[in-house]
């Protein structure tokens, strides 16, 4: 074995990675119990007497690539407990979904997500990014650094009045990198370039005196070794680009003052708005993806980073002490996947419409796109149509439904401006080069006929001098464009009426008038599962509406078949129970729906993955 102390407890072994042994140094030798920051090959298993180590209790992951992991099995019969970086957990615990289901042909997803474990390894938990971690008597920091890979962290372990940085593969000498290949995310894109330029300069602040990386020897001049690979890298991107690209000066300050109480956060992919107190605390509205490169042209959780780079520049230049609440316009991820991280590292609030917050506490509700992988449940319910206060500001929140049934527009007077925040509503061109803002809706967001007229009228209620955008420029409202969003609503609703048999069939333009939920569920075998299901009549007459389930072969229900009349546009609802019978993932069963002389057939379903009995 090649060994070498890099600190008093600390010691790299060489194996398919720099793996590093850490313990409490103050422990008795031989009855050590030892952390390890990646594993290789499992070759330390091997060694531990020579250090005086009874057992590696935790190995700590950097991130999922198999050149850091292939040993895992090994540390599993070992008995140590596998912690993963929060973004790649599915590749570590649950890698067959990756093999089984990532696309391979016509490919532009270049992310090197395929050299990870061959097979799954149970995780103990995922790492808790910001905040310390204690493990086998060694406490650790950990902190986002994505670059070779999105989801890559770096722990920090301070001792005998050093800082050491276990870096993973962000860097292998100063000014380098292992694999440029690895910072390829997606075709012809710079994202893990400029992500690694953001983490190195995160880790420069970091008053570091060693940096450690998994491939490449320490580097005892650590502020040096990122600044010459902050310089190199950002040549790099420039020249993959054809006009410069300031990396620093994003994470120096994004944001911009529209008020001088109200910011615009420019290095999100969503527009992020932060109301500032006179006490000194902050308010968002919205938050996903902070200071981020680009999105990888991928669903997959390990292609999604959320992060909260931006928050040092906001105290650092804007005097905030706190950031308390969050306010989201709409349930999609580039608007939300942040709020569970702020919640957990800040404290912050997450303050939610009613007519959101179902659907974020349950992403499994509703068949609907852009969702965040978990639930995220609200700390404060508010209710439509009524003002409630956050320090010096009163705020409404409004129904807005358009661009997605389940939205809302804030208003709220900031520096004597009134100020309403639309999400997504419209892509707001602004008139430029005489172009038109556009509805920006979208079916599957359920999308219904005067969501727009409804939207418009909203405004001219309000009265906004500022109309902040959820992906364009902030709009100073000028004479005459509410009447222009008014015409605009009138004509969605035109086309529609021109394109669609609504007369004869008022179905909305989503095209779904039954529903099951909860779209998605899981369940073991035997388990029962309660559904709700609904059906509106779309007929312009009353009408008998019939419904059958449609099951997998084996599976069990009370009642298979319902039955109403039902007057235009009147719903009906019937509660089923399900009951699966074999272990499998994403079983499917249906609603086969007739209503008078309409005839849909099998109109809408439902997934269920089946885990086997436990033993």
């Amino acid at each position: 074995m090649t060994a070498s102390q890099i600190a008093r407890g600390v010691w790299r072994i060489a194996d398919t990675c720099h793996v590093y042994v850490l313990v409490d140094p103050d422990e008795p030798f031989g009855k050590r119990d030892a952390v390890t920051i990646d594993f290789g090959s499992g070759l330390v298993l091997d060694h531990l007497a020579e250090l005086g180590i009874r057992r590696v209790t935790d190995v700590l992951m950097t991130h999922h690539h198999r050149d850091q992991a292939q040993g895992l099995p090994r540390a599993v019969r070992h008995g140590a407990r596998i912690h993963v970086p929060p973004v790649e957990v599915e590749l570590f615990d649950r890698v067959e979904q990756m093999w089984s289901g990532r696309q391979l042909d016509n490919d532009y997803n270049l992310r090197q997500d395929r050299f990870s474990l061959l097979a799954s390894v149970p995780v103990h938990g995922t790492v808790p990014e910001y905040r310390d971690l204690v493990c086998a008597g060694v406490a650790l920091r950990v902190l986002p650094t994505p670059g070779h890979t999105i989801g890559s962290v770096t722990y920090l372990l301070e001792r005998d009045g050093e800082r050491i940085a276990f870096t993973g593969d962000l860097i292998y000498a100063p000014g380098k990198v292992w694999s440029l290949a690895a910072t390829q995310w997606s075709y012809t894109e710079n994202e893990g370039p400029a992500m690694t330029v953001l983490s190195a300069l995160i880790l420069s602040a970091e008053n570091l005196s060693l940096l450690a990386p998994s491939h490449g020897d320490p580097m005892r001049e650590p502020e040096v070794a990122l600044q010459l690979l902050v310089e190199a890298m950002q040549r790099y991107i420039d020249s993959r680009r054809p006009y410069p690209w300031d990396v620093r000066a994003r994470l120096d300050d994004p944001f911009v003052a529209l008020t001088p109480h109200l910011l615009l956060n420019r290095s999100t992919i969503s527009c992020s708005y932060v109301l500032l107190s006179e006490t000194g605390e902050a308010l968002l509205i919205d938050y996903g993806y902070d200071m981020t490169t680009g999105l990888v042209h991928s669903q997959e959780r390990s292609a999604r980073r959320p992060w909260l780079a931006s928050l040092p520049a906001l105290r650092r230049h804007h005097g905030v002490t706190n950031v308390t609440v969050a306010l989201p316009t709409h349930y999609h991820d580039d608007h939300v996947a942040g709020m569970p991280l702020l919640r957990d590292v800040e404290g912050t609030e997450l303050w939610i419409p009613e007519n959101v917050a179902p659907v974020l506490a349950d992403p499994w509700l509703e068949d609907l796109p852009c969702q965040w992988y978990d639930p995220i449940p609200a700390d404060r319910v508010l209710p439509l149509d009524r003002p409630f206060t956050w320090n010096e500001y009163t705020i409404t929140a409004y129904a807005q439904p358009g661009h997605t049934l389940y939205a809302v527009a804030y208003a709220v007077t900031v520096d004597d401006v009134q100020v309403v925040f639309t999400g997504d509503q419209q892509q707001g061109l602004g008139g430029r080069d005489g172009r038109r803002d556009i509805m920006n809706y979208q079916y599957r967001n359920l999308f219904r006929l005067g969501d727009y007229i409804r939207s418009a009228e909203l405004y001219q209620r309000i009265a906004p001098g500022l109309m902040a955008t959820g992906h364009w420029e902030p709009r100073w409202v000028e004479r005459g464009y509410l009447d222009y969003l008014t015409e605009e609503g009138r004509a969605v609703d035109d086309i529609h009426e021109e394109l669609l048999p609504l007369q004869e069939i008022g179905m909305a333009p989503h095209g779904q008038t039954a529903r099951i939920s909860p779209y998605r569920a899981r369940a073991a075998v035997g388990e029962r599962l309660a559904y709700r299901v609904s059906v509106r009549n779309p007929l312009p007459e009353a009408a008998d509406v019939r419904v059958a389930l449609v099951l997998p072969p084996g599976w069990h229900s009370p009642e298979t078949e319902f039955a109403a009349r039902l007057e235009y546009d009147e719903e009906a609802l019937w509660d089923v129970a399900v009951v699966p019978s074999a272990p499998g993932r994403r079983f499917r069963f249906a609603i086969d729906v007739t209503i008078g002389r309409l005839m849909l057939g099998q109109h809408a379903e439902a997934l269920i993955d089946v885990e086997p009995v436990p033993a």
